[in-house]
């Protein structure tokens, strides 16, 4: 599966090669979108093994019992997430007697569905799981605020690291009318919305053209498709699905401005991709987009509600690249705070905390 933290995992246990005598990652054996299809119980990825288990239930909270037979040889189990997995190993803890950290990715506030039923959840059953955890990273300061109301000595505020290589540099050379996004076609992302602002951007220029990046999740391809052509845009936007790192570059290659009408994001791993890529951001006001807002000056907040406001925003962000030499440029250098061996320090702090001090509390 490609997402966030997918892909922060991948990353990450690629820079804990060698920090231990053995890392190996534990995971479901099928995708949320493709429940049919089961994926090989083991793997080898970048050298670091992969085993699947099965599971069932809902995809919000997917059952997985055969977890706890996977823990055999573990001093430390690392859990992504706060789901099944978060709950389970925390209530079997006097069983396995592994040292538990977390990292919350956002906890389970990616839409305001079902709000207050998930508040109740937090202060009761995620508060009990979290008092068994040695240590909890929380990956912004939103996660912070929330994690410290129900485990005040177990957390620490520590940022996703993020492969500044993978995409540097690759943007337009020149100012350009073309916008790119990145990420799961799911509803929390509203397409919709950027949907309708390109729409009101290509009445104003025709030039305008969005490139749309990612792969389908509670979207299917087949309704972001009907939406595309409901709205005119067939000439204006174009589809890429499931598409390699190297092609992604060679897309942003021809983009000068990263676009996301998104309701929630657990990071946005996905736009400091795109500043190391000299791509400016013009994105929507969540939480996760505010606080990056503060980090990196370039980065440009729109209301994509209201399509002819974000529309203004677009244009008078490739305004600014017209008329400031080296702001491309400036936002490379802006995402260099994001790199990764700022992270993994840090976890490698909490991990030595939690495994050579006696009762460690956090921080």
């Amino acid at each position: 599966m490609v997402g966030g933290l997918e892909d922060f995992v991948l990353q990450m246990v690629r820079q804990q090669a060698g920090r231990f005598p053995g890392v190996r990652v534990v995971t479901l054996d099928r995708l949320f979108v493709q429940p049919d299809l089961y994926l090989p119980r083991d793997e080898v990825i970048d050298g670091v093994p992969v085993l699947r288990i099965p599971y069932w239930g809902s995809s919000r909270y997917p059952l997985a019992p055969s977890v706890w037979s996977s823990l055999a040889g573990a001093d430390l189990v690392h859990v992504h997430g706060v789901d099944f997995f978060f709950d389970a190993l925390a209530v079997s803890k006097p069983i396995h007697r592994c040292k538990l950290v977390a990292t919350t990715h956002g906890g389970f506030f990616h839409t305001d569905a079902y709000l207050q039923l998930k508040k109740i959840w937090l202060n009761t059953a995620t508060r009990l799981s979290a008092s068994q955890y040695d240590g909890i990273a929380c990956c912004s300061d939103n996660d912070l605020a929330l994690f410290q109301k129900i485990a005040p000595n177990r957390v620490r505020l520590i940022e996703n690291g993020v492969d500044l290589d993978k995409f540097k540099g690759g943007s337009a050379l020149q100012p350009a009318k073309r916008l790119v996004t990145i990420g799961r076609f799911s509803t929390n992302k509203r397409l919709d919305r950027l949907l309708q602002v390109v729409q009101h951007l290509t009445r104003i220029d025709s030039d305008w053209h969005l490139d749309i990046i990612g792969a389908p999740s509670d979207l299917t391809v087949e309704g972001l498709q009907e939406m595309i052509s409901g709205l005119g845009l067939k000439n204006n936007v174009s589809l890429h699905i499931k598409v390699p790192d190297s092609r992604v570059r060679e897309i942003m290659s021809r983009c000068s401005l990263f676009v996301s009408a998104s309701e929630y994001e657990g990071f946005g791993i996905a736009m400091i991709e795109a500043l190391s890529a000299g791509l400016i951001p013009v994105v929507a006001a969540n939480k996760a987009f505010q606080a990056l807002a503060h980090k990196h000056s370039m980065v440009r907040l729109a209301d994509f509600a209201d399509p002819a406001r974000a529309a203004g925003s677009i244009i008078a962000a490739k305004g600014g690249l017209d008329e400031t030499p080296g702001l491309r440029e400036a936002a490379m250098v802006s995402a260099a705070q994001h790199g990764w061996e700022s992270a993994i320090r840090r976890y490698d702090e909490l991990y030595q905390d939690v495994l050579f001090t006696e009762n460690f509390k956090g921080e």
